[in-house]
């Protein structure tokens, strides 16, 4: 595949990447890497409307050491392929990073199902007989079910989720919390903060 160089003032950001890109060992590992090699991997982007920018859809932290590093350009793939395959793209190219926090993951399938929906993926029966079920291929490593559960996570207002990714709330917890209204969970999180206690499972399944 060709591997082209672009300035690096004509690559934007892909606006819903559900990835943070966060300080730490593996950033400045990845600075000290492209200090001394250069960028080996090349960044994945899609063409956008605008003549002569990109859009990227794989080298988000790739694409910010290269701005901390202050180059000029860098070394891409160019694939001129749909918002909906770049999606897919997107959040199958982070998957298997080793820290995943529980709100990237609930975003990054969300935004995968919704592509894949848009794309035309059923997930009814048809005839009595089933058809392909969009959830089943969201994940190669979670069910069906664990991705809906994954994706029921984004309906919590966000101090409730950012407590999921500091693990002040377990996982099967949030996942019953998301299901009360917007307005029941401030009513929660203030009980939270003044009591400095988080509910159990039972108590959010009573909810």
């Amino acid at each position: 595949m060709k591997i082209d160089k672009v300035n690096i003032n004509n690559l934007l950001p892909f606006n819903e990447n559900p990835y943070r890109i966060r300080e730490g060992e593996e950033l400045e590992s990845l600075l000290d890497s492209i200090s001394e090699n250069g960028i080996i991997s090349p960044l994945v982007v899609r063409p956008t409307e605008d003549k002569g920018k990109f859009e990227v859809i794989s080298g988000h932290r790739r694409l910010h050491a290269a701005r901390m590093l202050n180059l000029e350009t860098v070394p891409v793939t160019i694939c001129d392929v749909s918002r909906e395959d770049a999606m897919i793209m997107l959040v199958d190219s982070n998957l298997h990073r080793e820290h995943i926090l529980p709100s990237e993951k609930a975003k990054a399938y969300k935004l995968k199902l919704d592509a894949l929906k848009a794309q035309g993926k059923r997930t009814d029966l048809t005839c009595g007989q089933a058809v392909h079920k969009s959830r089943e291929s969201v994940s190669d490593t979670d069910s069906g079910r664990q991705v809906q559960r994954y994706i029921r996570l984004t309906m919590l207002i966000p101090e409730l989720l950012q407590m999921v990714d500091e693990n002040k709330i377990a996982f099967s917890v949030a996942v019953e919390l998301s299901y009360l209204d917007k307005s029941t969970q401030r009513i929660l999180l203030n009980e939270v903060k003044e009591t400095e206690c988080t509910p159990s499972y039972s108590q959010a399944n009573r909810m």
